[in-house]
């Protein structure tokens, strides 16, 4: 049989994505990570090289992929500041065709990153029950059975084809206000989809390349202001952001329990993987005070975890969560000052500037 269509099975070369999973971190970490190591790249050392603070007022949505970034919204660059990564958010040129940015990109032997709605997709525990914007890895498009194939390392893990169908439920959901998850609902999908630049060449992970993307960081926790051009940044912007969550959860204002959990989160993630970069590489390396920064950085993941809970537990009455935030985000702070100063001693210990 002939046919003078196109092909309608468009796939990426070789195996299917690797999953790539920490804890602490989000459905944008995962799926950048895949990204990565399908191109050869340590996730690790490339989501966890950079730590700063950053929040922007007025900015945070609510998706559980919400990151703030200096970079014009180039969520790639926003997370791996010090590599060559990059993305940019796409919507279908051609609402009669949406699928042609996908075909292209896959024909491209590139991996989508895809925004969807968990209401949709049968593979996830919200199937028919919870709206909540996601992010998942596509890796192929057959029209001919209307499939497609799609990789999601968060909890439970899945890799395998959905019915087309679902996926466009999910890619074009107005993800409606959900009770059930007001955190990561009332986010319109819009059919957005990341296209990743992973670019090169990247840098091999020394000593002295550590020290000059510590210092970096360092000296951007000490100039932040805290109503800079970017937002409230470094530690006088992290006081702000507490300071103002407190005053706001004390005047029974829910906008700020709803951004705190999704803005926290990936405050959190990018704290817990530089935390776990420092320690593997002070245990390579045999330099204990840099294994201590990491314990210390690790600290301020786990502090993160004691105010978005406090905050999510909080949404229905601001007023009576105030001095339960008011204590972790004084721990937060705290976490936050002694992690600086122990990467700024892990300093001492590293190759100084040529």
């Amino acid at each position: 049989m002939t046919t003078d269509h196109p092909p309608r099975v468009h796939h990426i070369t070789g195996a299917p994505p690797e999953f790539w999973y920490r804890d602490l971190a989000s459905c944008l970490q995962a799926t950048f990570g895949s990204v990565l190591l399908r191109a050869g790249h340590d996730p690790l050392e490339v989501l966890g090289t950079a730590w700063q603070f950053l929040y922007r007022p007025g900015e945070v949505r609510s998706e559980e992929f919400y990151f703030p970034s200096r970079y014009e919204g180039d969520l790639g660059r926003g997370i791996a500041p010090h590599h060559p990564l990059t993305s940019a958010w796409r919507t279908p040129d051609d609402p009669a065709d949406p699928l042609a940015g996908l075909r292209a990109a896959l024909d491209a032997d590139r991996l989508v990153i895809a925004a969807v709605d968990n209401h949709h997709l049968p593979f996830r525990p919200a199937y028919h029950d919870v709206h909540a914007a996601h992010l998942v890895t596509v890796f192929g498009l057959d029209e001919h059975r209307g499939l497609v194939h799609v990789a999601d390392a968060t909890p439970p893990a899945f890799r395998g084809a959905v019915p087309l169908d679902a996926f466009l439920a999910a890619w074009d959901s107005a993800n409606p206000s959900d009770v059930q998850d007001a955190f990561f609902s009332d986010s319109r999908i819009g059919r957005r989809w990341l296209d990743v630049r992973v670019g090169g060449p990247y840098p091999e992970t020394t000593p002295a390349r550590l020290a000059a993307v510590l210092r970096a960081d360092a000296e951007l926790f000490t100039t932040g202001k805290a109503d800079g051009p970017d937002g409230a940044a470094g530690l006088a912007g992290l006081a702000r952001f507490t300071e103002e969550l407190v005053d706001r959860s004390r005047a029974g204002d829910p906008a700020a329990i709803r951004d705190l959990y999704p803005f926290g989160w990936g405050m959190q993630a990018q704290a817990s993987l530089h935390g776990e970069l420092l320690r593997r590489l002070g245990a390579a390396w045999r330099l204990p005070v840099l294994a201590g920064a990491g314990r210390a950085v690790e600290g301020v993941a786990h502090a993160w975890t004691g105010v978005r809970m406090t905050g999510a537990h909080g949404r229905d009455d601001p007023a009576a969560a105030t001095g339960g935030l008011a204590r972790h985000a004084a721990v937060l702070r705290r976490r936050y000052a002694e992690a600086v100063e122990a990467v700024h001693e892990a300093l001492d210990a590293l190759p100084g500037p040529a």
